[in-house]
């Protein structure tokens, strides 16, 4: 399969160009550790989704997972492109207020969501709340008593299903902090209490089965449990489900060797899969929800990094530091993500050696990408590190008090700062002397 990097472009004077810019330009201008997203990729990316149900001609809604990268830059994007937005916490919502999203266009997501978060969630009357367990339901339904309103909801359900990722982002199996599980009659007993409810309308049913995942068979899995149980609820108490929201977690391509399908193909598939199951038990079809984050930014992120000390170990390998490290990019440390990654100043040469790219900081596991290909290299190189557009700036810490990088967007040759650079007065703005 065609290698990530290869899909980016090289200038005349061999250096790596990102969305029709230069990568050294940007390196020159904002310093590093710099995040660029090449926002032609996001819009893409975003039309993909969208258009594949109106080409099926199936009444569908794609809502941008909003925890892969939220800023109010990228929330702007994605507004333009007309995706709704799900959120997981306070922040999130207020990002997302803060650029402009209508509340309607809001989702709310959480396994424990707090009295202050649901509060926030009615105040400004965003349009779902993803019901996540019983506790919830009693306590939203308190609190819409307290306000005097109503709210659309969605239950989350688990339908034991294993999908075919790492195991921390595995969460569509019976052994799951989310949801409500199909199997042993918790989404029942759920369903039981919102049916009637004055207050919350129950539009159908939520499921997410992981993230980065390369193929269908666990969605299509997970389509006729939901259906199935539809069904029972139907015959056994007239209902209709208005919506099933699948989630996201439609891989991407970090390597040569992942080989995920197109973003149409898993759209197609989730709505044929809908079709036979409401056919075959029939239901009517609802209007089908999906929830991509990874997909729509992930591969238009790159982040340019400059090299600093280089150590060799005879026999063994060779290490090059640079100046990031888990600090920016926690995937590698948190579940052995893998990368590529070229030379930025130097992607015309041939590779030469492999070597160890190591982070700055203070851990042994603080390692970005083991044996990778390059040509030689000098202290001061830029290294550029594709596909970091999700859960990079969303995951990024304070570890060993490091400032977080900045955030760039490029689009048809222009660049623009959406994120200014942390500086070390921003890490220490909340710290107080302690006076005895």
């Amino acid at each position: 399969m065609q290698s990530v990097h290869e899909i980016y472009q090289v200038n005349e004077k061999g250096h790596l160009v990102i969305g029709e810019v230069d990568a050294t330009t940007l390196v020159e201008k904002y310093g590093t550790p710099l995040y660029v997203y090449d926002i032609n990729i996001v819009r893409n990316n975003c039309r993909e989704f969208v258009d594949t149900f109106k080409q099926n001609k199936v009444k569908g809604r794609v809502a941008y997972a909003s925890k892969a990268f939220s800023s109010i830059g990228v929330l702007q994007v994605i507004q333009q492109e007309g995706l709704y937005v799900d959120v997981v916490s306070k922040g999130e919502l207020y990002t997302a207020m803060k650029a402009g999203l209508p509340p309607e266009k809001i989702h709310m997501h959480g396994n424990n969501k707090s009295r202050s978060e649901l509060e926030m969630a009615i105040q400004h009357k965003i349009g779902c709340i993803v019901i996540d367990n019983i506790y919830e339901i009693h306590l939203l339904s308190e609190l819409l008593d307290e306000y005097n309103q109503e709210m659309d909801v969605l239950l989350r359900v688990t339908p034991g299903i294993k999908s075919k990722t790492h195991r921390y982002i595995m969460t569509g199996n019976e052994d799951s902090k989310f949801g409500f599980n199909l199997q042993n009659g918790q989404a029942k007993k759920a369903f039981e209490i919102l049916q009637n409810h004055p207050s919350i309308h129950l539009k159908g049913l939520h499921c997410h089965i992981g993230s980065q995942i390369f193929e269908t068979e666990t969605f299509v899995s997970a389509v006729q449990l939901i259906f199935e149980e539809l069904s029972e609820w139907r015959t056994s108490y007239e209902y209709i489900a208005e919506v099933v929201n699948f989630g996201g977690g439609f891989g991407i391509s970090y390597t040569k060797d992942d080989n995920p399908l197109a973003r149409s193909a898993y759209v197609e598939q989730l709505i044929e899969a809908v079709q036979e199951q409401t056919n075959r038990l029939n239901i009517p079809i609802p209007e089908i929800w999906i929830e991509p984050g990874r997909s729509i930014v992930g591969d238009a992120g790159v982040t340019l990094y400059t090299i600093g000390s280089m150590k060799e170990i005879p026999g063994l390998r060779k290490y090059i530091s640079v100046d990031g490290g888990m600090t920016d990019n926690l995937r590698p440390a948190l579940y052995q993500a893998e990368y590529e990654a070229v030379i930025a100043n130097k992607a015309n040469l041939p590779n030469t050696q492999n070597v160890s790219v190591a982070g700055k900081c203070c851990e042994s596991g603080d390692m970005l990408i083991w044996d990778l290909p390059i040509p030689q290299v000098e202290a001061e190189d830029i290294l550029a590190v594709f596909t970091t557009g999700a859960y990079g700036y969303s995951m990024a810490n304070h570890y060993n008090r490091f400032s977080k990088p900045a955030v760039v967007f490029v689009e048809n040759g222009q660049d623009q700062l959406v994120i200014k650079r942390e500086t070390y007065q921003d890490v220490v703005k909340n710290d107080l002397p302690y006076l005895k």
